[in-house]
């Protein structure tokens, strides 16, 4: 039997990928924290993760770190609401096998955790990002730039903090709407 670990702050999702995760026969641990995360892992060494990117005050790039320090085989998946591009390549280069935007279901986490390769024929977006896709990208960089540090980030792109603080809030959509010209 495969043990996993699933780290998520929000407690209706994690029930629910538990039980999910149950009626497929995996063993399953669950944390709503980075520290709970650690200490269950340690104890367990599940072959598998699923981390949320942000852990109340934690992060899950830095739960990757501390996951691989501890159980070096353990294969993860970054699973988040807040996907970018940034914090995208910088969950696989901390070592997630993969990086997966919320809603996801857990067929796809489960194909995620099983694929060991790229996919060089992957599909391509058919339209460029939008405005808002694209700054809310910058924003992403800058800020992993800065460990995530709103403040470090704001001074940088010469924004107020609390207007970046707004602009972290909302998510844009990934492409604009179709118009006709």
């Amino acid at each position: 039997m495969k043990r996993i670990l699933l780290v998520d702050d929000d407690a209706a999702l994690l029930a629910v990928l538990q039980r999910a995760f149950l009626r497929r026969g995996w063993l399953v641990d669950s944390a709503q924290d980075a520290a709970t995360a650690l200490a269950c892992a340690q104890t367990h060494a599940p072959d598998c993760a699923v981390l949320d990117l942000k852990l109340g005050p934690d992060s899950g790039l830095r739960l990757i770190q501390a996951l691989h320090a501890a159980i070096p085989d353990c294969r993860i998946v970054m699973l988040t609401g807040y996907a970018s591009i940034a914090t995208a390549i910088e969950a696989i280069k901390l070592g997630a096998v993969h990086y997966l935007a919320k809603p996801a279901t857990v067929d796809e986490i489960l194909a995620a955790l099983d694929k060991l390769d790229g996919d060089a024929a992957a599909e391509l977006e058919a339209q460029p990002l939008s405005v808002d896709r694209l700054e809310w990208e910058h924003i992403q960089k800058v800020l992993a730039e800065h460990g995530g540090n709103i403040s470090a980030t704001a001074r940088a792109l010469n924004m107020h903090r609390r207007t970046l603080q707004r602009k972290l809030l909302k998510r844009p959509s990934p492409n604009p709407p179709e118009r006709n010209l």
